[in-house]
């Protein structure tokens, strides 16, 4: 369960990966069939606010190139779903109608280039539309370093940068321990995954740079402005996956999905600081196995989703208003 958006309707839209599923998980498809259970389904699902599936489509088809692996999901403003993969070969993104039906595509597969490349897309993760502008932008991704930002309409080529708004360069991977300090200076490029872009109402570009252990925040020009360290001393996967806003006028907080340590946190958007912690690692209710994915409705319910072996999503509801913002340093 690898993407998960919201629409303007508060219906719960869902990217999944049918070629994750196992034998025993797919007995009905296999030739013979195995058992009398079950057969994969599409890869995506449209559910609304009660759970009902209202819609499922997705794969491969004429005129388009379907993600070898797919990853992330974006119903925008005017409810077109956008579609990223990160397989081997993936460059692209794609836009659909919310009935399937296809409508634009950006960047092409084929073996990776690099974070210089405006033609193609480097295993983009995810994608958020900004409506002001009809601007795409896309966090790209798990094979370049950069935030990339494309005309929707058209699909041309806008603008690009790495982290602190520097021309990203294509360095290897961030190596973290546990028992070691965070590296200072920090990295002064994004590590693979850039895993997400979100966009706020006061023209503020939120990024999950995911091993580095932070979200970097921009101008919509690229301009940097700041940081937020999350957790610095994870290793492996990192632990910034994903982020949703709150859904106030002045959207005072950000919402974070913690994959590697199985946490959602409520933060203060304007300093960073942790107002709040829900989740712990595990296969019950409230608990995550791999959460990937967040996304919010117009009632604060928030959506998160699980990839890997987790492969389900969780409503969780407004139990209480945050904790008060802290001043303090």
């Amino acid at each position: 369960m690898s993407g998960i958006s919201v629409d303007a309707d508060d219906h719960v839209w869902l990217l999944q990966r049918p070629g994750s599923l196992t034998e025993d998980e797919k007995g009905a498809a296999l030739k013979p069939p195995q058992s009398k259970c079950c057969l994969p389904a599409p890869p995506v699902l449209e559910f609304d606010a009660d759970g009902k599936l209202l819609r499922a489509w997705g794969g491969p088809g004429n005129g388009y190139d379907w993600p070898g692996n797919e990853h992330g999901i974006h119903v925008d403003a005017k409810g077109f779903v956008w579609i990223s993969g990160n397989g081997d070969n993936d460059g692209q993104i794609l836009r659909f109608t919310r009935d399937g039906k296809f409508v634009s595509q950006i960047g092409k597969p084929g073996p990776q280039t690099n974070s210089a490349d405006t033609t193609r897309l480097g295993k983009p993760a995810g994608m958020e539309l900004d409506p002001q502008t009809n601007e795409v932008f896309v966090a790209d991704g798990y094979h370049n370093h950069r935030i990339i930002v494309f005309d929707a309409e058209t699909g041309a080529y806008k603008r690009h940068w790495g982290a602190y708004g520097k021309p990203p360069t294509d360095e290897g991977k961030v190596t973290l321990r546990r028992d070691e300090p965070p590296p200072d200076p920090p990295p002064q490029q994004f590590g693979n995954p850039v895993h997400c872009v979100r966009l706020a109402k006061d023209g503020l570009v939120y990024v999950c740079d995911r091993l580095n252990d932070r979200v970097q925040v921009f101008k919509r020009d690229g301009t940097f402005v700041k940081e937020f360290s999350i957790e610095p001393r994870t290793p492996a996967n990192g632990s910034v996956w994903d982020l949703a806003l709150s859904r106030d006028p002045g959207q005072r907080f950000l919402y974070l999905a913690d994959g590697r340590n199985n946490q959602l946190l409520t933060l203060a958007r304007d300093t960073g600081a942790v107002l709040a912690t829900t989740g712990y690692p595990g296969r019950s209710a409230g608990a995550f196995l791999w959460v990937h994915d967040i996304a919010l409705d117009s009632q604060g319910n928030l959506y998160a989703g699980e990839v890997d072996t987790g492969k389900r999503a969780q409503r969780f509801v407004p139990a209480a208003k945050p904790a008060a913002i802290s001043r303090k340093p």
